[in-house]
C-alpha cells in the first residue's frame, strides 16, 4: 500500500488493531498536508483532528509521533504539533539529494530488476497516464510515487529503500504541489515516458542521469512559489 492509497475521510475503531489504526491515520494526514488541508505552520490540535477523522486520541497521538519522525510534524515549546514549514533553500536541499538516491536506484535498478518487475512498473505508468487523461491529480501523483518507490525497491538495496522512504515522506507536498499547473503536469508524463523506455532496455547510467534532472526539474517548478513564501515569512 501506498501512503496515498487511503483517500477515506473517517476510519471504524474497532475494526483494525490500534498500531495499524495509527498507519492509516498517519497516511490520512499525509494527503492532508500534500493537498494543503493542513497547511505548513499549522497547528495540529489533537481534539479537532480526532474528530475530523473519527477516531480517538491514542491512535492519532502515535500517528503524530511518526509523522515528527518523518519530519513531517515539528513539536514546538507551548504550541504543540504543528505541520513542518520547509525554507525555500531546506526544499532544495532535500531535493537535491533525492535526486542522488533517485539516480543510484535508477541504476541498480537496471541491474537487479526482474523482467516482471519491470513489467509491473510498467503497469503502473499506463494507470498514471490513465488518470492524467481524466484529470485525476490524487490518483495520477499516488500512482507516480507508486512507480519511483517501485523502482527503488527494485533495485534490492534495503538501506537505499529506507533512506528514499523517509526523504520521500519529508517531500511529498513539495512534489504534490509541483504538479499544480497543466504545462507542468505534462512535462511530468512525457519525462515519465522516457524513465519507462530507459528502464525497459536496462540502460542505468542513462537512467540515472535522467532520473536525477527529473527530480530536479521539481525543484524547478517549485522555486519561485517557495522563494516568495519564504521570503515573507523572514519579513514577519
Amino acid at each position: 500500500m501506498t501512503d496515498f492509497e487511503d483517500e477515506t475521510g473517517a476510519f471504524e475503531n474497532g475494526e483494525a488493531p490500534d498500531e495499524l489504526l495509527s498507519m492509516q491515520i498517519a497516511q490520512r494526514l499525509r494527503t492532508l498536508i500534500a493537498t494543503d488541508e493542513l497547511k505548513p505552520g499549522e497547528r495540529l490540535r489533537e481534539r479537532t483532528l480526532a474528530e475530523r477523522l473519527d477516531v480517538s486520541r491514542t491512535p492519532l497521538r502515535e500517528a503524530l509521533k511518526e509523522l515528527a519522525s518523518d519530519g513531517l510534524v515539528v513539536v514546538l515549546p507551548k504550541r504543540g504539533a504543528v505541520v513542518a514549514d520547509l525554507s525555500a533553500a531546506e526544499i532544495a536541499e532535500k531535493l537535491d539529494v533525492l535526486g542522488v538516491i533517485e539516480a543510484f536506484g535508477g541504476e541498480a535498478a537496471c541491474r537487479m530488476a526482474t523482467d516482471p518487475e519491470i513489467g509491473e512498473i510498467r503497469a503502473l505508468h499506463y494507470e498514471m497516464h490513465a488518470a492524467y487523461e481524466r484529470r485525476d491529480r490524487m490518483n495520477y501523483f499516488r500512482l507516480n510515487q507508486a512507480i519511483h518507490t517501485s523502482i527503488i525497491a527494485a533495485a534490492k538495496n534495503a538501506t537505499l529503500r529506507e533512506v528514499h522512504e523517509r526523504l520521500n515522506r519529508q517531500l511529498y507536498r513539495y512534489r504534490f504541489q509541483g504538479s499544480v499547473t497543466s504545462e507542468t503536469w505534462h512535462t511530468a508524463i512525457d519525462e515519465h515516458e522516457v524513465i519507462i523506455r530507459l528502464l525497459s532496455a536496462r540502460e542505468g547510467a542513462k537512467l540515472g542521469d535522467f532520473l536525477r534532472r527529473h527530480v530536479h526539474s521539481t525543484w524547478e517548478q517549485l522555486a519561485p512559489q517557495a522563494e516568495l513564501l519564504s521570503e515573507a515569512k523572514d519579513a514577519q
